[in-house]
């Protein structure tokens, strides 16, 4: 390379400066653009997350550092021990060397003293207090930084992190990628792992050599704390990473069935390959939960199998992990009616699962623990929307450890502020689609009715059942209305008085489509303006229902609408969906039903038919839902069969090679209750 840099530029030095800066801003260009483009592998952090990050890489860098000052440390010591042991053989055999004997003392008095100026740096009566920047100067800066590392891993960050699951297991779009805290836990782990492994090397050079600086002491207190840190950081470094879940029910965790199967993922931060294939863990049922004592008929559970797991790393992150994919329940002894009455229901009743334990490293034991979030177990399907209320009311009002499972006991209420971004994240999960202010205001009409702005348990999940309505709307949603609410055509929840106030104004046939307030079950309508005989008239057509839907869609059911008047039909009076979109520039792409049209196109002389979905007379908006009982009961006596059947299905069709099979429909176009009109002209 020299010789090739002298024969080119040697006479011309300024083409080299030229080429070498030209060089210099393609490089800079090539780092701006890496820098300005984000990549999936490169996440942007908060500052917080950047400034932890900064401080364990630093420490990284500590360690390094330490571990180039013990060997170097190590070499000294060999080499001044050499020179003590066999100085005085050498002047025996060599008389000639006596009367340098000592300057050669004195040389390794020096190399002596400042051996042990390296390493003597604390003072056992004032712990991490330390002079020159000399190894253990290293090792108690390291320390220091570690304590606070640790500190705010296991009481800001992981607690955080653990918030976030809370609110993305009732819907929240919350990040909970542990990513962050899996490198963070594991490279602390292996810091301090590294600070005792050259603590012991200290220990040693300490033991083996004559020039002893009497530090054994010191190091044996030092590694006395930088256990303690470890232990503190691996006890918190077992932790629930998807909580437990029924297949059939993904969207809804922390619902149990008893005999359903459910799957659970515990995953360990500190992965170090120290730690693989030394953790297995064990999963108790409501160990250590004093509600069973204390709680009256609370109900007692056990897994139906030992299903017993060692950590292994089997993902592509290479995180240290076990998946539990086929645990169930099984009732130790059933309630039965009259006898120790509890105060909780069936879908009050939390439980908890714990996840247990022990790592066995460097002759220390480590008791590791790990819970998942309260589950409610449930007998029947039927009690899965009282069950999901539970999970949601909790999980918006409990953030801390250890968790009170006493809670609906006496429930807390729920602000407006927080039962608000709840109700809209069930819609976000189910449809894609969060509520818009309009439709959260409806909401707060119906179910907020004190002036503390307080919603109270009973009140939401209870007496008047607000929740089994809304959650019969859900149910709509996903079967039937996912693509319409997506995109934004359904308004949804909006009120009678607000429905005529909307299309008042508008041009006849412009129509809104609104869930209905009267059925709980779920159900959804569609109200237009008519101007006729120089008036304007609302008018709202007969709810249509799942069982409907099933039939013929909601995008049909507009486009084929038609009313009859004295026995003739009139044209479709729906033109525009609010506020002036037409029609079929809405819902054009939904159709399955283009129109009139032949069955069969060969067979000139039958009259073409489609169907159509009629009204006799426009009907009013619907009332105001009534009071119902809960469906919160405890045995379920209607459970039907095929239910059953399909649960187990849903475990064999889980398997690989039984994927390509399909379940049945459940419901029947026999069963529905449209009525049909046939009409058209001869064919020529």
């Amino acid at each position: 390379m020299r010789d090739f840099v002298v024969e080119n530029f040697q006479e011309q030095p300024m083409n080299l400066a030229a080429l070498l800066s030209e060089c210099l801003k393609e490089e800079k260009k090539i780092l701006a653009s890496v820098a300005a483009s984000p990549t999936c592998s490169s996440p942007v952090m908060n500052p917080q997350w950047t400034q932890l990050d900064n401080k364990v890489s630093q420490m990284k860098l500590q360690i390094l550092e330490l571990k180039k000052e013990v060997k170097t440390l190590e070499g000294l010591n060999e080499k001044l021990d050499y020179i003590q042991k066999t100085w005085q053989s050498k002047v025996e055999q060599n008389v000639g060397l006596a009367q340098s004997q000592d300057l050669v003392e004195q040389e390794c008095q020096k190399r002596s003293i400042f051996i042990n100026q390296t390493k003597h740096v604390w003072k056992p009566s004032c712990w991490l207090v330390f002079h020159p920047p000399i190894v253990l100067q290293q090792l108690v800066t390291i320390l220091n930084e570690a304590s606070q590392i640790i500190t705010t891993l296991t009481g800001v960050e992981l607690p955080e992190w653990k918030r976030r699951q809370q609110l993305a297991c009732i819907g929240g779009p919350e990040d909970t990628s542990l990513e962050l805290l899996h490198k963070w836990f594991t490279a602390v782990a292996d810091i301090l792992l590294g600070v005792r492994e050259q603590l012991q090397k200290l220990q040693e050079q300490d033991q083996n050599y004559t020039n002893s600086s009497g530090l054994s002491t010191s190091i044996a207190e030092m590694d006395g704390f930088t256990l303690t840190l470890i232990r503190n950081l691996l006890t918190n470094a077992l932790v629930v990473e998807k909580q437990p879940v029924m297949q059939n029910l993904l969207h809804r965790p922390l619902i149990l069935k008893t005999g359903v199967r459910f799957k659970v993922t515990v995953r360990f931060l500190a992965n170090l390959p120290a730690f693989k294939d030394q953790l297995k863990v064990k999963p108790v049922f409501d160990k250590n939960v004093e509600e069973v004592k204390t709680v009256s008929g609370f109900r007692l559970f056990d897994f139906t199998r030992d299903d017993s797991k060692l950590l292994d790393v089997d993902s592509p992150n290479g995180a240290l992990m076990a998946a539990f994919e086929h645990m169930s329940l099984k009732e130790k002894k059933a309630r039965t009616k009259g006898s120790c009455e509890s105060p909780l229901t069936v879908t009050e009743e939390l439980h908890i699962i714990r996840f247990v334990t022990v790592l066995h490293h460097a002759g220390e034991k480590f008791d590791i623990e790990a819970s998942s979030l309260p589950v409610v177990v449930i007998s029947s399907s039927n009690q899965v929307p009282s069950a999901w209320a539970s999970i949601m009311w909790f999980n918006m009002l409990s953030s801390r450890e250890p968790m009170n499972l006493s809670l609906f006991i006496n429930p807390p209420p729920l602000t407006w502020m927080q039962l608000a971004p709840l109700l809209s994240w069930q819609f976000l999960s189910v449809g894609q689609r969060p509520l818009d202010p309009d439709q959260l205001s409806m909401l707060h009409d119906k179910i907020v009715d004190n002036p503390d702005g307080l919603v109270h348990w009973t009140k939401f999940s209870k007496d008047e059942s607000v929740w089994m309505w809304i959650d019969g709307i859900l149910d709509l949603i996903k079967k039937h209305l996912a693509d319409l609410w997506q995109d934004g055509y359904i308004m949804g929840f909006v009120s009678k008085q607000r429905t005529s106030s909307l299309l008042l104004n508008k041009p006849p046939g412009t129509f809104l489509i609104r869930f209905s307030e009267s059925m709980r079950d779920g159900a959804i309508t569609f109200s237009w303006v008519d101007h006729s005989n120089g008036e304007k008239h609302i008018h709202a057509v007969e709810p249509y229902t799942k069982k409907e839907l099933s039939v013929l869609s909601l995008a049909d059911a507009i486009n084929h609408y038609t009313l009859t008047t004295q026995g003739r039909s009139s044209m479709n009076p729906l033109v525009y969906l609010y506020p002036d979109i037409p029609k079929d520039s809405a819902f054009a792409r939904y159709y399955k039903f283009s129109g009139p049209s032949s069955t069969n196109k060969n067979i000139k002389a039958y009259v073409q038919r489609t169907l159509a979905v009629v009204s006799i007379h426009p009907t009013p908006p619907p009332s105001p839902p009534r009071d119902s009982p809960s469906m919160d009961v405890d045995v379920d006596n209607n459970t039907d069969s095929s239910q059953k059947l399909d649960e187990f299905l849903m475990d064999l069709l889980d398997f690989p090679e039984w994927s390509h099979l399909q379940t049945l429909p459940q419901e029947s176009v026999s069963d529905s209750v449209f009525t049909f009109q046939e009409h058209g002209s001869p064919t020529q």
